[in-house]
């Protein structure tokens, strides 16, 4: 399960690789964005895609999962079919945590594209109202069989999506969960690549530039 990633990006770069016509917050660089904190999305309306700002995980909690929407639950839940018909976001990321084994050690890895380059995961959204009838506006990553880096760490990886797929997942006219199977596949492993960052990322409150640098596993901190 992907509990911890990042979104460390100037504007203009997000706005040119994700093709956003309009702005809803006010954007900054997130290195470790965690479940119940607020993280950039991408959707599309009336053929216009803008960046907004969810908050990460489905409120009440429905499902076994309520910040990752398992592919295999999508099929399975009427709650994530509605939303795969009409709710369908991006979650733009530049990498994900996952916590390394090694005999009686742990360590946090992040894992990235080689390029070091943003890219888009497949999302779900919800407009949840509490007992005043407050909106408050929720989002999931969408679960796929993990390549055999992230199968490393978990069974499951994000959907990452293409360009093409992208577009394909926001296209508004198109409500046909069997047409997205086809894009919710697994990330190719030989375009990724991990490596060992400071376990302050397992602290909520760390969202540093500190998170994504790489660590010297000779000094690095581990968990025995």
């Amino acid at each position: 399960m992907c509990q911890r990633f990042s979104m460390a990006a100037e504007l203009p770069e997000v706005q040119e690789h994700f093709q956003i016509e309009r702005v809803m917050y006010f954007y900054k660089n997130r290195y470790n964005i965690s479940p119940t904190q607020h993280t950039p999305v991408v959707l599309q309306q009336n053929g216009v895609r803008i960046l907004d700002e969810f908050r990460w995980g489905f409120i009440p909690y429905w499902g076994k999962d309520a910040i990752n929407a398992d592919l295999r639950n999508v099929h399975q839940n009427s709650s994530y079919r509605k939303m795969v018909d009409k709710q369908r976001c991006i979650i733009p990321c530049n990498g994900f945590y996952y916590w390394k084994i090694e005999g009686k050690m742990s360590y946090p890895v992040r894992v990235v594209m080689k390029n070091h380059g943003l890219f888009g995961v497949a999302g779900l959204y919800e407009i949840w109202r509490d007992t005043r009838g407050e909106p408050l506006r929720t989002c999931s990553l969408v679960m796929t069989e993990a390549n055999p880096l992230i199968g490393e760490f978990e069974s499951r990886m994000p959907a990452i999506l293409s360009p093409e797929d992208i577009t394909q997942w926001l296209d508004e006219k198109t409500s046909d969960l069997n047409a997205m199977d086809s894009i919710l596949r697994p990330h190719s492993a030989e375009e990724m690549h991990a490596y060992a960052v400071t376990p302050l990322i397992d602290d909520d409150r760390h969202d540093t530039v500190e998170c994504i640098r790489e660590m010297d596993l000779k000094r690095a901190w581990v968990k025995r």
